[in-house]
């Protein structure tokens, strides 16, 4: 069989098998190096992307290559660094950019950035950006609630092409750019500040790729507003890339704007839920990885700090923490459940989303209903599962002054099946003395 037909014939097999932002993103610039003995060569980028596509890709390829042909093909996926003709090519080294001004954290990367169902759409859009700043997906906007990853991945992003191109990269806290301006506008009243808008002016126009943290924060700078608009029309219009997060959704930011909010339209939203159980899981091992802590932890322990703290990554790193310290001091022989209940009792007291609104919601409808506050969360959608999970979300939305957004990033669900929810339960009530009954006894354990 010709190489090259089988090679599309094999990339056109496996784009209809995944999303298109999945196939951009690992296999649009695959190549082949070489298919020799039934076994095939492919040559990426880097090795993050190698890494990434043996590991969730692997069964794809396989069942993709069985498709094609009759014979038991294997295959192997190299990064460009890895092939040795790559090693031979003459090397134009770009100009190296100066990094001391990006304010960029150097450790948050792709490489140790833990993908789960939760943020893996916004991990693939990530990357697509980083590959190709300013041509998709701009402005790219990220949200969530607080420590769900959103500054780890914006960090990756300009880590990543930092790493990789000549490009331009600065990070800002949206405070800073305030500040910035805010200085501008006293300069002003006292002396001539030409020099200092030129400033301000070359910060935040004369980059290729500008990534603002936490943008809901402008809600409450007017003023500031009129400038950021300027800038990010500034630099839209230049094909540079803007990368934006907030803790809530462009519709919900309702002190922004409208031009604003328009904006960051034009692009890409992604929403980061809170991690759920497995990916939990997953980031507890990799914080694990290389302490002495992590080989006499019992894999019980785990489970009750996924079970416990789920909110947010922060708060499982807050109680790692806190075991490690206990640790240091108690010198236990091994860290069993009993010792972990006993360190975490404290904390688990003082976690911050035990006491939210939704959270009380959560835990009394999940006790009246004898479930987990993790089935309301999950994907099963059993008829008393999804009958308790519509009361909670209406209850939700009935007693709190959390957005729908908010609401749904609670459950794990979009804004759309929270209004559904509410809706549902809303005629219920209307003729259903059951329901109005299971409402009314529920209200009263919140209360409790």
């Amino acid at each position: 069989m010709d190489n090259e037909k089988f090679f599309n014939d094999f990339l056109q097999c496996i784009s209809t098998k995944i999303t298109p932002i999945s196939y951009n993103t690992w296999f649009a610039n695959v190549k082949l190096l070489s298919n020799e003995n039934n076994n095939l060569v492919f040559e990426v980028e880097n090795k993050y992307k190698k890494d990434y596509i043996k590991q969730y890709y692997d069964d794809l390829i396989d069942e993709v290559l069985d498709q094609l042909t009759s014979s038991n093909y294997t295959y192997d996926v190299k990064s460009s660094d890895e092939v040795e003709e790559v090693k031979c090519v003459v090397e134009t080294e770009l100009p190296k950019f100066k990094r001391n001004n990006s304010g960029l954290q150097p450790n948050y990367t792709f490489n140790n950035y833990i993908v789960g169902e939760s943020n893996r759409l916004a991990q693939m859009t990530a990357m697509a950006v980083a590959e190709n700043p300013g041509m998709v997906y701009n402005p790219f906007f990220i949200y969530g609630k607080s420590g769900v990853g959103k500054t780890h991945l914006m960090h990756a992003i300009g880590n990543y092409i930092q790493e990789n191109s000549n490009k331009t990269v600065l990070y800002v806290s949206i405070d800073t750019f305030i500040n910035d301006f805010i200085n501008i506008n006293i300069a002003r009243k006292n002396e001539d500040n030409s020099e200092l808008v030129e400033q301000f002016k070359n910060k935040y126009r004369n980059v290729d790729v500008l990534i603002i943290d936490d943008i809901q924060l402008l809600s409450n700078a007017t003023k500031t507003q009129g400038e950021f608009f300027n800038t990010f029309e500034y630099l839209h219009q230049s094909n540079k890339q803007i990368i934006v997060s907030s803790d809530r959704s462009p519709d919900d930011l309702k002190l922004l704007e409208d031009r604003l909010r328009t904006r960051f339209a034009w692009g890409l939203t992604v929403c980061i839920s809170p991690p759920d159980y497995d990916l939990r899981i997953k980031i507890l091992r990799n914080k694990l990885i290389g302490l002495e802590i992590g080989t006499m932890m019992t894999d019980e322990v785990l489970e009750y700090i996924a079970n416990n703290f789920d909110s947010d990554v922060r708060h499982l790193e807050g109680a790692l923490n806190t075991i490690y310290a206990n640790v240091s001091l108690m010198k236990p022989k091994e860290i069993n459940l009993e010792f972990a209940v006993e360190v975490l009792r404290n904390s688990i007291g003082s976690n911050i989303y035990i006491t939210n609104n939704v959270a009380k919601i959560q835990k009394a409808v999940a006790d009246y209903f004898d479930l987990t506050v993790e089935n309301l969360k999950s994907k099963k959608r059993t008829a008393n599962i999804n009958l308790a999970r519509q009361i909670a979300m209406y209850l939700c939305k009935m007693t709190t002054s959390e957005t729908l957004d908010r609401i749904g990033l609670e459950f794990n669900r979009d804004h759309a099946t929270v209004i559904h929810a509410s809706d549902k339960i809303e005629q219920e009530l209307k003729t259903s003395e059951e329901r109005q009954k299971q409402i009314k006894e529920i209200k009263v354990r919140i209360a409790n």
